[in-house]
């Protein structure tokens, strides 16, 4: 997929889940008489908001997250810091490490704590100094394309529609008439936040590649770059699968959109050990219709396709 198909993907996805947002506030409300869209609009930006602001601090808490003294891990502050001055940042964000198991990283942040970049024990147990810089720079990415503030807004309209569905289904009305009403607008509701929570998956997933891509635009060689980041993915699918398959509870639940790869599908994604030849190897495999159905309902690209399209990129990127 080109970065203008990327683009142009984003661009309609946007529009599909502002739209369908927007007619379904008018029309749910218009039948419930109880407020005007704009200000339940309002209202639900102001929640948005909120969330956004305090969500950094419930992620810290989570995932038992400090910040990383230079002192500690100075050959992945030196890695980040050249991929920021590659990225065009004005200024470096802060370096945190999340004291959990498995490897992995992701970018959060808010007005009220700056943008922050997390990297968990895991990786900096498991990666080389190259693969650390290929993860950074999908990190950054996603920090230069503001998906953290796009994906907190996004993230709210589907538990609104739901919440919805809920309160009609189980509160009914008093007569016969009022009730076949609230099941329907509950009905309604429910699919709504399905079809949205779908339009949010694929989302997530362009993003993704855009985070890969911008990694492979700002390493020193574009094919050193795809090689490092492929590597990398390879070793944290491999590493995590082993752990879920020994029956580590990983706890990923609630923001694993913000990895760079998905823990909940880590044994399905393990397909080789560990390494560039093995992620070339994992590229060239077949994607099913059962993957492709699959990815619908995944934060992240499907990892065969996702590695084929950073082995192409980094070809392209070479031309």
């Amino acid at each position: 997929m080109a970065l203008e198909d990327l683009k142009l993907s984003m661009i309609l996805t946007l529009g599909f889940i502002f739209g369908l947002t927007t007619l379904a506030f008018v029309f749910i409300l218009d039948l419930m008489g109880l407020a005007s869209p704009i200000a339940a609009l309002i209202l639900a930006l102001i929640f948005n908001v909120g969330q956004w602001l305090i969500s950094p601090y419930l992620v810290e808490l989570f995932y038992h997250v400090r910040e990383l003294p230079y002192s500690e891990a100075p050959h992945v502050h030196m890695a980040l810091e050249e991929v920021v001055s590659r990225s065009g940042l004005r200024e470096k964000p802060k370096l945190m490490i999340a004291e959990v198991p498995y490897p992995n990283a992701f970018a959060y942040g808010s007005p009220l704590t700056g943008h922050k970049i997390a990297v968990t024990r895991g990786l900096l147990n498991t990666l080389n100094r190259d693969e650390i810089a290929g993860v950074l720079g999908h990190e950054v990415g996603h920090i230069v394309h503001r998906d953290v503030q796009l994906m907190t807004f996004v993230s709210v309209l589907p538990a609104f529609f739901y919440i919805i569905g809920r309160m009609f289904l189980y509160s009914g009305g008093g007569r016969d008439r009022d009730r076949g009403g609230a099941i329907a607008l509950g009905a309604l509701s429910i699919f709504l936040y399905f079809i949205l929570s779908l339009a949010n998956l694929h989302l997530s997933r362009i993003r993704e590649y855009y985070a890969d891509y911008h990694s492979v635009k700002t390493a020193p060689n574009p094919s050193i770059g795809a090689a490092r980041l492929m590597s990398a993915l390879a070793k944290i699918v491999g590493y995590t699968g082993r752990l879920k398959l020994q029956g580590a509870q990983l706890h990923v639940a609630g923001f694993k959109e913000l990895f760079i790869a998905d823990p909940d599908s880590a044994v399905q994604d393990m397909e080789a050990l560990e390494g560039y030849e093995a992620a070339k190897r994992i590229a060239q495999s077949k994607v099913t219709t059962a993957d492709k159905l699959m990815e619908l309902f995944s934060t992240h690209p499907n990892i065969v396709e996702r590695l084929r399209r950073l082995e192409e990129l980094g070809k392209l990127q070479a031309l």
